[in-house]
Protein backbone atom coordinates (compact mmCIF):
# COMPACT_ATOMS: atom_id res chain seq x y z
CA UNK A 1 0.00 0.00 0.00
CA UNK A 2 1.03 3.62 -0.36
CA UNK A 3 2.77 5.50 2.42
CA UNK A 4 -0.28 7.74 2.96
CA UNK A 5 -2.54 4.68 3.32
CA UNK A 6 -0.14 3.20 5.84
CA UNK A 7 -0.15 6.39 7.88
CA UNK A 8 -3.94 6.66 7.74
CA UNK A 9 -4.46 3.06 8.86
CA UNK A 10 -2.04 3.42 11.77
CA UNK A 11 -3.84 6.60 12.82
CA UNK A 12 -7.27 4.93 12.82
CA UNK A 13 -6.02 1.87 14.68
CA UNK A 14 -4.52 4.15 17.33
CA UNK A 15 -7.81 6.07 17.69
CA UNK A 16 -9.73 2.79 17.99
CA UNK A 17 -7.46 1.56 20.78
CA UNK A 18 -7.68 4.84 22.71
CA UNK A 19 -11.48 4.95 22.22
CA UNK A 20 -11.68 1.67 24.15
CA UNK A 21 -9.34 2.79 26.96
CA UNK A 22 -6.23 1.14 25.48
CA UNK A 23 -7.61 -2.39 25.42
CA UNK A 24 -5.72 -4.74 23.13
CA UNK A 25 -7.55 -5.22 19.82
CA UNK A 26 -7.28 -9.01 20.15
CA UNK A 27 -9.49 -8.77 23.24
CA UNK A 28 -12.16 -6.93 21.28
CA UNK A 29 -14.29 -7.74 18.27
CA UNK A 30 -17.36 -6.79 16.26
CA UNK A 31 -19.26 -5.05 19.14
CA UNK A 32 -16.32 -2.73 19.86
CA UNK A 33 -15.75 -1.99 16.18
CA UNK A 34 -19.46 -1.25 15.79
CA UNK A 35 -19.46 1.17 18.74
CA UNK A 36 -16.38 2.98 17.42
CA UNK A 37 -17.72 3.38 13.88
CA UNK A 38 -21.14 4.45 15.16
CA UNK A 39 -19.54 7.06 17.42
CA UNK A 40 -17.69 8.47 14.43
CA UNK A 41 -20.98 8.96 12.58
CA UNK A 42 -23.19 10.08 15.48
CA UNK A 43 -20.89 12.07 17.76
CA UNK A 44 -18.12 12.85 15.30
CA UNK A 45 -20.46 13.56 12.37
CA UNK A 46 -17.76 12.41 9.95
CA UNK A 47 -18.30 12.00 6.22
CA UNK A 48 -19.14 8.59 4.81
CA UNK A 49 -15.73 8.35 3.15
CA UNK A 50 -14.02 8.97 6.50
CA UNK A 51 -16.04 6.26 8.22
CA UNK A 52 -15.30 3.85 5.37
CA UNK A 53 -11.58 4.55 5.69
CA UNK A 54 -11.74 3.79 9.43
CA UNK A 55 -13.58 0.53 8.68
CA UNK A 56 -10.97 -0.47 6.09
CA UNK A 57 -8.18 0.17 8.61
CA UNK A 58 -9.84 -1.99 11.28
CA UNK A 59 -10.61 -4.80 8.83
CA UNK A 60 -6.95 -4.76 7.79
CA UNK A 61 -5.92 -4.91 11.46
CA UNK A 62 -8.09 -7.91 12.29
CA UNK A 63 -7.75 -9.89 9.07
CA UNK A 64 -4.14 -9.25 8.08
CA UNK A 65 -2.36 -8.46 11.34
CA UNK A 66 -4.26 -10.35 14.05
CA UNK A 67 -5.59 -12.96 11.59
CA UNK A 68 -9.06 -12.83 13.12
CA UNK A 69 -12.37 -12.72 11.26
CA UNK A 70 -14.95 -10.15 12.22
CA UNK A 71 -18.63 -11.10 11.88
CA UNK A 72 -20.64 -8.86 9.57
CA UNK A 73 -21.13 -5.45 11.19
CA UNK A 74 -24.89 -5.05 10.78
CA UNK A 75 -25.40 -2.68 13.69
CA UNK A 76 -23.16 0.17 12.50
CA UNK A 77 -24.88 3.52 12.06
CA UNK A 78 -23.59 4.63 8.67
CA UNK A 79 -22.53 8.18 7.97
CA UNK A 80 -24.62 9.86 5.29
CA UNK A 81 -23.09 10.61 1.92
CA UNK A 82 -23.92 14.23 1.03
CA UNK A 83 -24.81 15.03 -2.55
CA UNK A 84 -22.93 18.23 -3.27
CA UNK A 85 -22.08 19.91 -6.53
CA UNK A 86 -18.38 20.64 -7.09
CA UNK A 87 -17.03 24.17 -6.86
CA UNK A 88 -16.11 25.33 -10.37
CA UNK A 89 -14.17 28.44 -11.34
CA UNK A 90 -14.73 30.54 -14.43
CA UNK A 91 -11.89 30.91 -16.92
CA UNK A 92 -11.22 34.43 -15.63
CA UNK A 93 -11.06 33.18 -12.04
CA UNK A 94 -8.64 30.40 -12.98
CA UNK A 95 -6.45 32.92 -14.84
CA UNK A 96 -6.44 35.28 -11.85
CA UNK A 97 -5.34 32.50 -9.50
CA UNK A 98 -2.63 31.12 -11.80
CA UNK A 99 -1.21 34.62 -12.31
CA UNK A 100 -0.67 34.88 -8.56
CA UNK A 101 1.33 31.67 -8.36
CA UNK A 102 5.01 31.31 -9.17
CA UNK A 103 7.75 28.70 -9.30
CA UNK A 104 6.96 25.03 -8.79
CA UNK A 105 3.43 25.61 -7.36
CA UNK A 106 2.53 27.49 -10.55
CA UNK A 107 3.66 24.58 -12.74
CA UNK A 108 1.76 22.09 -10.60
CA UNK A 109 -1.41 24.20 -10.62
CA UNK A 110 -1.20 24.45 -14.42
CA UNK A 111 -1.09 20.65 -14.60
CA UNK A 112 -4.10 20.28 -12.32
CA UNK A 113 -6.12 22.65 -14.49
CA UNK A 114 -4.55 21.91 -17.87
CA UNK A 115 -4.44 18.11 -17.57
CA UNK A 116 -7.16 17.37 -15.03
CA UNK A 117 -4.79 15.79 -12.51
CA UNK A 118 -5.62 15.06 -8.90
CA UNK A 119 -3.32 16.69 -6.36
CA UNK A 120 -1.42 13.52 -5.42
CA UNK A 121 -1.27 12.39 -9.05
CA UNK A 122 0.60 15.58 -9.82
CA UNK A 123 2.93 15.22 -6.84
CA UNK A 124 3.76 11.62 -7.80
CA UNK A 125 4.67 12.25 -11.43
CA UNK A 126 8.09 10.94 -12.44
CA UNK A 127 10.40 12.18 -15.16
CA UNK A 128 9.46 9.32 -17.52
CA UNK A 129 5.74 10.15 -17.23
CA UNK A 130 6.06 13.38 -19.24
CA UNK A 131 6.28 12.96 -23.02
CA UNK A 132 7.06 16.30 -24.66
CA UNK A 133 7.13 14.80 -28.17
CA UNK A 134 3.62 13.37 -27.89
CA UNK A 135 2.33 16.23 -25.69
CA UNK A 136 0.99 13.79 -23.13
CA UNK A 137 1.31 12.75 -19.52
CA UNK A 138 1.00 9.17 -18.29
CA UNK A 139 -0.68 8.99 -14.87
CA UNK A 140 0.40 5.71 -13.30
CA UNK A 141 -1.29 3.75 -10.54
CA UNK A 142 -3.96 6.42 -10.06
CA UNK A 143 -7.17 6.06 -8.08
CA UNK A 144 -8.46 2.52 -8.52
CA UNK A 145 -4.89 1.39 -9.38
CA UNK A 146 -5.36 2.36 -13.01
CA UNK A 147 -3.03 4.03 -15.50
CA UNK A 148 -4.34 6.64 -17.91
CA UNK A 149 -3.06 9.16 -20.45
CA UNK A 150 -3.94 12.85 -20.47
CA UNK A 151 -2.69 15.87 -22.37
CA UNK A 152 0.37 17.98 -21.57
CA UNK A 153 -0.68 21.65 -21.73
CA UNK A 154 1.36 23.42 -24.40
CA UNK A 155 1.20 26.62 -22.32
CA UNK A 156 3.80 25.28 -19.86
CA UNK A 157 6.02 23.19 -22.15
CA UNK A 158 8.93 25.62 -22.08
CA UNK A 159 8.67 26.31 -18.34
CA UNK A 160 8.39 22.61 -17.53
CA UNK A 161 11.43 21.82 -19.69
CA UNK A 162 13.47 24.45 -17.82
CA UNK A 163 12.24 23.05 -14.52
CA UNK A 164 13.40 19.57 -15.57
CA UNK A 165 16.86 20.91 -16.36
CA UNK A 166 17.10 22.21 -12.81
CA UNK A 167 15.85 18.92 -11.36
CA UNK A 168 18.42 17.00 -13.42
CA UNK A 169 21.25 19.23 -12.20
CA UNK A 170 20.09 18.70 -8.62
CA UNK A 171 19.99 14.94 -9.18
CA UNK A 172 23.56 14.96 -10.48
CA UNK A 173 24.68 16.81 -7.35
CA UNK A 174 22.82 14.27 -5.21
CA UNK A 175 24.59 11.39 -6.95
CA UNK A 176 27.97 12.99 -6.32
CA UNK A 177 27.11 13.16 -2.61
CA UNK A 178 26.13 9.50 -2.41
CA UNK A 179 22.40 10.16 -2.51
CA UNK A 180 20.03 10.40 -5.48
CA UNK A 181 17.71 7.53 -4.52
CA UNK A 182 13.92 7.55 -4.83
CA UNK A 183 11.24 5.17 -3.68
CA UNK A 184 10.23 2.72 -6.44
CA UNK A 185 6.80 1.19 -7.04
CA UNK A 186 5.98 -2.45 -6.18
CA UNK A 187 9.09 -4.63 -5.97
CA UNK A 188 11.21 -2.97 -8.64
CA UNK A 189 13.95 -2.16 -6.14
CA UNK A 190 14.53 -5.90 -5.62
CA UNK A 191 14.48 -6.71 -9.32
CA UNK A 192 16.64 -3.72 -10.32
CA UNK A 193 18.71 -2.75 -7.26
CA UNK A 194 20.19 0.41 -8.83
CA UNK A 195 17.06 1.66 -10.60
CA UNK A 196 16.28 3.97 -7.68
CA UNK A 197 19.08 6.29 -8.82
CA UNK A 198 18.15 6.32 -12.52
CA UNK A 199 17.07 9.66 -13.96
CA UNK A 200 13.81 8.32 -15.44
CA UNK A 201 12.53 7.27 -11.99
CA UNK A 202 13.16 10.62 -10.31
CA UNK A 203 10.22 12.68 -9.14
CA UNK A 204 9.14 15.49 -11.44
CA UNK A 205 8.65 17.70 -8.38
CA UNK A 206 11.17 16.52 -5.78
CA UNK A 207 11.26 17.66 -2.18
CA UNK A 208 13.85 20.19 -1.07
CA UNK A 209 15.46 17.91 1.53
CA UNK A 210 16.77 14.36 1.87
CA UNK A 211 15.46 11.66 4.15
CA UNK A 212 17.06 8.37 5.15
CA UNK A 213 14.91 5.32 4.42
CA UNK A 214 14.35 3.32 7.59
CA UNK A 215 14.86 -0.06 5.86
CA UNK A 216 17.53 0.47 3.21
CA UNK A 217 19.33 3.44 4.85
CA UNK A 218 19.43 5.07 1.40
CA UNK A 219 19.50 8.87 1.22
CA UNK A 220 16.40 9.66 -0.77
CA UNK A 221 14.28 12.55 -1.89
CA UNK A 222 10.52 12.22 -1.61
CA UNK A 223 8.21 14.10 -3.93
CA UNK A 224 7.10 17.58 -2.91
CA UNK A 225 4.49 17.38 -0.15
CA UNK A 226 0.95 18.15 -1.25
CA UNK A 227 0.56 20.78 1.47
CA UNK A 228 3.00 23.05 -0.42
CA UNK A 229 0.58 23.44 -3.32
CA UNK A 230 -2.45 23.56 -1.04
CA UNK A 231 -1.00 26.52 0.85
CA UNK A 232 0.13 28.30 -2.32
CA UNK A 233 -3.31 27.98 -3.93
CA UNK A 234 -5.02 29.16 -0.76
CA UNK A 235 -2.90 32.31 -0.73
CA UNK A 236 -3.43 32.87 -4.47
CA UNK A 237 -7.21 32.56 -4.10
CA UNK A 238 -7.19 35.18 -1.34
CA UNK A 239 -5.02 37.54 -3.37
CA UNK A 240 -7.21 37.09 -6.44
CA UNK A 241 -10.30 38.02 -4.42
CA UNK A 242 -12.17 34.94 -5.62
CA UNK A 243 -15.45 34.57 -3.74
CA UNK A 244 -15.37 30.76 -3.88
CA UNK A 245 -13.86 28.13 -1.60
CA UNK A 246 -11.32 27.04 -4.18
CA UNK A 247 -8.68 24.37 -3.52
CA UNK A 248 -6.24 22.57 -5.83
CA UNK A 249 -8.97 20.01 -6.57
CA UNK A 250 -11.22 22.84 -7.76
CA UNK A 251 -8.83 23.24 -10.70
CA UNK A 252 -9.57 19.65 -11.74
CA UNK A 253 -13.32 20.32 -11.50
CA UNK A 254 -12.85 23.42 -13.64
CA UNK A 255 -10.85 21.43 -16.22
CA UNK A 256 -13.76 19.01 -16.71
CA UNK A 257 -16.44 21.70 -16.80
CA UNK A 258 -14.57 23.89 -19.28
CA UNK A 259 -13.97 20.93 -21.62
CA UNK A 260 -17.71 20.22 -21.65
CA UNK A 261 -18.40 23.90 -22.26
CA UNK A 262 -16.09 23.68 -25.28
CA UNK A 263 -18.22 20.87 -26.67
CA UNK A 264 -16.03 17.84 -25.95
CA UNK A 265 -17.78 14.49 -25.59
CA UNK A 266 -18.47 13.41 -22.01
CA UNK A 267 -16.85 10.01 -22.65
CA UNK A 268 -13.63 11.79 -23.64
CA UNK A 269 -13.75 13.82 -20.44
CA UNK A 270 -14.39 10.63 -18.45
CA UNK A 271 -11.24 9.03 -19.89
CA UNK A 272 -9.11 12.10 -19.23
CA UNK A 273 -10.30 12.28 -15.62
CA UNK A 274 -9.92 8.56 -15.03
CA UNK A 275 -13.48 8.04 -13.79
CA UNK A 276 -14.59 4.42 -13.68
CA UNK A 277 -18.31 5.28 -13.88
CA UNK A 278 -19.79 7.79 -16.31
CA UNK A 279 -22.18 8.85 -13.51
CA UNK A 280 -19.24 10.47 -11.72
CA UNK A 281 -18.48 12.57 -14.79
CA UNK A 282 -22.17 13.41 -15.28
CA UNK A 283 -22.08 15.69 -12.24
CA UNK A 284 -20.34 18.31 -14.38
CA UNK A 285 -23.32 18.45 -16.72
CA UNK A 286 -25.41 19.55 -13.74
CA UNK A 287 -22.91 22.29 -13.02
CA UNK A 288 -23.30 23.38 -16.63
CA UNK A 289 -27.09 23.19 -16.35
CA UNK A 290 -27.02 21.05 -19.51
CA UNK A 291 -28.18 17.80 -17.96
CA UNK A 292 -31.49 16.07 -18.69
CA UNK A 293 -33.21 18.23 -16.08
CA UNK A 294 -31.96 21.52 -17.51
CA UNK A 295 -34.74 24.06 -17.98
CA UNK A 296 -34.99 27.68 -19.05
CA UNK A 297 -36.30 30.04 -16.41
CA UNK A 298 -39.66 31.65 -17.35
CA UNK A 299 -38.25 34.94 -16.06
CA UNK A 300 -35.80 34.91 -18.99
CA UNK A 301 -38.75 35.35 -21.38
CA UNK A 302 -39.45 38.75 -19.86
CA UNK A 303 -36.03 40.11 -20.69
CA UNK A 304 -36.03 42.72 -23.46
Amino acid sequence: MSRSTEESYVGWIRRYIFFHAKRHPAEMGAPEVTRFLTALAVQGKVAASTQNQALSALLFLYRRVLELDLPWLDGVVRALTPERLPVVLTCDEVRAILQRLEGVPRLMAYLLYGAGLRLLECCRLRVQDVDFAANQIVVRNAKGRKDRVTMLPAAINADLARHLEGVRAQHQRDLQRGAGWVELPTALDRKYPNAGRDWVWQWLFPATRFYVDRDTRERRRHHLHESVLQHAVKVAVLRAGTAKRATPHTLRHSFATHLLEDGYDIRTVQELLGHRDIKTTMIYTHVLNRGPAAVRSPADRMLP
